[in-house]
């Protein structure tokens, strides 16, 4: 009994984060955190652009409120704006603006969408970044556009390192997939080796000691 409240509690969490997600998919949307507390359900909305999430005089939470609480049968939903402290290093809200971009624009600037996020990624400081266009992009028929710079680790733990994202884009050729993925700044990985430089009187003391110590 126990086991099926938790499942059906987490089905509805996943419901909800997937019609928000639907719902802001052109506002710059990250993620979704939701937190069950004494005083009704805290739902955090993390967005690069917080504005567009609240609308007009918060028409666009308002409306969220009713539905939350007739759609998913939430008592007291609380709806708080998170905001992405580095939007350049947020791999959905990246990939959920490539889309944005794909469907306003059409597919023949594609090339130049994809090196342009790219360069702006590698601009902010990540180490590496690579997006993934897949889909009927330019021709009729479905292929893969690659657009990759700097380090990039695709082997073992590497969800410990990198940040993804995905989404798609609803162009007249059909489905068009964008991924996205991130090695921000500051990363460390088990590889790297770090060489630290001695003073010559520190060498010279050392070779003296040497000396010494030999027979």
């Amino acid at each position: 009994m126990i086991e099926r409240n938790i499942l059906s509690q987490k089905m509805k969490e996943f419901q909800i984060k997937e019609f928000i997600a639907t719902e802001f998919a052109k506002t710059g949307y990250s993620h979704t955190k939701i937190q069950r507390t004494p005083l009704g359900d805290k739902i955090t909305i993390y967005t690069s652009r917080p504005g567009l999430v609240v609308g007009r005089k918060g028409q666009n939470i308002k409306r969220l409120t009713i539905i939350l609480k007739n759609r998913f049968k939430m008592e007291n939903p609380q709806i708080e704006i998170g905001e992405i402290e580095n939007p350049f290093f947020d791999a959905q809200s990246i990939s959920e603006k490539i889309a944005y971009t794909l469907e306003k624009f059409g597919s023949k600037r594609f090339k130049s969408i994809g090196y342009k996020v790219l360069q702006s990624i590698i601009d902010a400081g990540a180490l590496g970044a690579e997006i993934v266009i897949s889909g009927k992009i330019p021709s009729a028929r479905a292929r893969r556009w690659r657009f990759s710079d700097g380090y990039l680790k695709k082997s073992g733990h590497k969800e410990k390192y990198i940040i993804e994202g995905r989404s798609t884009a609803n162009l007249k050729s059909g489905i068009v997939g964008i991924n996205v993925t991130i090695m921000p700044p500051g990363v460390m990985l088990p590889d790297k080796i770090n060489l630290i430089e001695q003073s010559s009187e520190l060498v010279e003391e050392k070779i003296k000691e040497e000396i010494k110590e030999e027979p």
